[in-house]
């Protein structure tokens, strides 16, 4: 494909994060029944060759049990390959000023954004423990990137409902932007009504096929939302040559492909001028 692509979310496991007892499920859809032993850089890269990505959004996961992946991970791995990968830094909701701290360190060193997971805190995003970060990601310029909808770990759903939690924090913060990953089933109307009721609100794809992507959010893409939808593969759950193999099948003209694998997320993440 000679188009570019921006892959909006990412992980490089490692073994220690795939055993966590909630990604029993993830890896049993995967049909892994052990991670590796070792998943070397140029595994990630090549899924991402393998599918014509020029640059991915590699996320650090940290939760109530610490870091999973951590930002430092992450950096290493970004500084390794500047021309492909862009860094998202994860905060620890329990340390407010801490997170603030943190944030602001890695944005400072080039990360592009902030990814928290509702579930993984079990605490949903219109808690007062994001609210100081919700503010620090509006002076420092990045995005506030999360999960909605369903998990697909051995966690609880419903903190990733859009409304009334994301919406809140929308109507709270107007002008912090949001990217909503794995387009929010079973509730992606509420995030489609979300991403047009609110200016800097948007979704990305993640976790998803294309043959699997509601009605509504096609429908979206296609109209006046063709500037809010991102893609993502959410690497390595899905592969991303997997997540655009049926991408003809939507029926979205030369401008909203263009929109939806590369320029949305250049202009929400800071990446004009990249590939």
């Amino acid at each position: 494909m000679s188009q570019p692509i921006i892959d909006a979310w990412i992980q490089h496991p490692t073994p220690d994060f795939l055993r966590e007892p909630m990604f029993a499920s993830l890896l049993r859809w995967m049909g892994m029944t052990e991670p590796p032993d070792a998943i070397p850089p140029e595994m990630t890269l090549m899924a991402l060759d393998a599918a014509g990505i020029g640059r991915a959004l590699v996320s650090a996961w940290v939760g109530p049990q610490g870091a999973l992946l951590s930002n430092e991970a992450v950096a290493e791995l970004v500084s390794a390959h500047p021309d492909r990968l862009s860094g998202v830094c994860s905060v620890d909701l329990r340390r407010p000023m801490d997170a603030v701290r943190t944030l602001r360190r890695w944005v400072g060193e080039g990360f592009v954004g902030v990814r928290v997971l509702p579930w993984l805190w079990e605490l949903p995003p219109d808690h007062r423990l994001y609210y100081p970060v919700y503010a620090a990601c509006v002076e420092a310029g990045v995005p506030f990137c999360l999960q909605v909808g369903h998990t697909g770990p051995l966690m609880p759903s419903g903190y990733g409902r859009p409304i009334p939690h994301l919406e809140q924090v929308a109507i709270d913060f107007p002008e912090l932007v949001i990217v909503g990953g794995h387009i929010g089933a079973p509730w992606t109307e509420e995030m489609v009504f979300l991403a047009r009721k609110f200016e800097n609100v948007y979704i990305d794809t993640s976790a998803y096929r294309p043959s699997r992507y509601p009605t509504a959010l096609v429908d979206f893409m296609k109209g006046r939302g063709r500037s809010k939808v991102l893609f993502g593969s959410n690497y390595p759950m899905l592969p991303p040559a997997l997540c655009l193999g049926d991408l003809a099948g939507l029926g979205l003209d030369d401008e909203a492909t263009r929109l939806f694998l590369h320029d949305n997320a250049a202009r929400v993440f800071g990446l004009e001028g990249t590939t």
